[in-house]
């Protein structure tokens, strides 16, 4: 089973990055954006074919390496 997992950083954490980027696409002429956050996407391929234990199992990855929880909120997509 496939698992894609999304992290962004919390609402009211600064995204330094995510501003360079908006920077940048003003400088290029794109002056309508206003705001920009940067994430992170991570596709697992895992040998558990159980939804639920997949779900389980990918929720642990990521509250003990994946995310910062203190700064970051994920979701997990099954595929």
């Amino acid at each position: 089973m496939k698992a894609r997992v999304h992290i962004m950083l919390k609402n009211g954490v600064l995204d330094p990055q995510g501003e360079a980027v908006r920077h940048a696409l003003d400088q290029l002429g794109f002056g309508g954006v206003e705001g920009v956050r940067q994430g992170k996407v991570i596709d697992l391929e895992l040998s558990e074919t159980d939804a639920a234990k997949v779900q389980d199992e990918v929720t642990k990855m990521c509250e003990k390496l994946l995310a910062n929880t203190v700064i970051e909120s994920y979701s997990v997509e099954l595929r």
